[in-house]
């Protein structure tokens, strides 16, 4: 049976622990948390017995025997710890962004040598059912080359940034690294190693904030029937998105609610990806369109649906991708999967650091350019 341990005991990471003791070939052993009644109150929840607790990461990784560690801290602790585990050799599931500042990412490249490829960092959409769909019609020629894609991602769960901690840019690194990182990713990914050379982007806060007074919340607000975001108005139009407990017109919210950015390769296509937080219900929508002299293809996660357009021929074939539910429509699972494989020694990682690294620099930069009003040149 392997074992695993967890640094920063989180929702987010909650799922994975889950899902790789449900596998049946992994039991989590420890746990680091800063909250530890918090953390001990999740495992009991889920009947995870003789996990011992630390609040120390150095101590628990000394003392335990370990095949893998999962780190699911805040965004700006997860270069400090990445580098820890390193120090013991260990299998390493990583939660994304890798980094949130470019000293942090010039520190992690320092462990690309020993790291790279037993290293899991948490992208799911790329070992989704739909993108893998995707990757083989790409490679398969039917496109022709790929010289222009569009994507976008309009979430509809987007008031879970502004309600709640995320809403601080100090502690995520902002939008770019929070979201654009998934889908940079993938776009990267499916482009097989073409490198992007510039980025110029532009972002909005037009709709999240405001003049509410800084850590207000719902709770002590007189204006939850006429406030479109309080939790009587979420509950009532049947949102099933959940909110936190902070108003999001507040002035401590500074993140921005929308971004968009052109990304120009090595040979001269370009990419443009847009993202907002303000989309709701039937709104939302992730995807793109990717166009060849060929053919476009265009998918979409949220309906599962693949669509190839046929240039020369007129004709549309159409896929649908069943069984691609759970979380991140299936990509954790995969990722799951990978990651056991890479404790085992018997595989590399499917989402190694270095494409967590490279994702992470093209964000910074679309932050950059986004706040400077410039082209980056990567």
């Amino acid at each position: 049976m392997l074992k695993f341990a967890v640094i920063g005991y989180g929702h987010r990471i909650g799922g994975i622990v889950d899902k790789l003791v449900n596998s049946g070939e992994a039991t989590l052993t420890a746990v680091m948390d800063v909250d530890l009644d918090a953390a001990r109150a999740k495992a009991a929840e889920k009947g995870y017995e003789n996990v011992t607790y630390y609040t120390d990461a150095e101590e628990m990784l000394k003392a335990e025997t370990l095949d893998g560690v999962l780190i699911g801290t805040r965004c700006t602790l997860h270069t400090a710890y990445a580098l820890l585990v390193a120090k013991y050799n260990l299998p390493l599931f990583l939660e994304k962004p890798v980094s949130t500042t470019e000293e942090d990412l010039a520190r992690l490249a320092t462990i690309l040598p020993t790291m790279n490829e037993k290293t899991v960092v948490s992208f799911p959409l790329r070992t989704s059912a739909i993108l893998l769909k995707v990757k083989e019609i790409v490679d398969s020629g039917k496109l022709g080359s790929v010289e222009h894609v569009q994507a976008y991602n309009n979430v509809p769960y987007g008031r879970g940034y502004y309600h709640k901690w995320y809403r601080e840019e100090k502690e995520t690194g902002g939008q770019w690294l929070q979201k654009a990182t998934h889908d940079l990713d993938y776009i990267n990914y499916l482009l097989g190693g073409l490198k992007p050379v510039r980025i110029c982007a532009a972002k909005s806060q037009r709709v999240f904030g405001g003049d509410e007074p800084a850590g207000k919340l719902c709770a002590d607000c007189d204006k939850s029937k006429t406030c479109l975001e309080s939790p009587y108005n979420v509950k009532k139009n049947g949102d099933r998105y959940l909110i936190g407990p902070y108003c999001c017109f507040a002035k401590d919210v500074t993140i921005e609610d929308s971004g968009s950015c052109i990304l120009e390769y090595e040979t001269g296509m370009h990419v443009v990806y847009t993202q907002n937080f303000v989309a709701r219900n039937g709104a939302g929508k992730r995807g793109a369109r990717l166009i060849g002299f060929k053919g476009t293809l265009e998918f979409d996660w949220v309906t599962s649906k693949i669509s190839v357009f046929r240039h020369q021929e007129n004709i549309t074939e159409e896929y649908r991708i069943n069984g691609a539910g759970g979380s991140h429509f299936g990509g954790d699972q995969n990722l799951v999967e990978n990651f056991i494989d890479v404790m085992k020694g018997i595989a590399p990682s499917d989402a190694p650091l270095s494409e967590g690294i490279f994702s992470a620099k093209l964000c910074l930069a679309a932050k950059k350019s986004s706040i400077e009003h410039v082209f980056v040149e990567l």
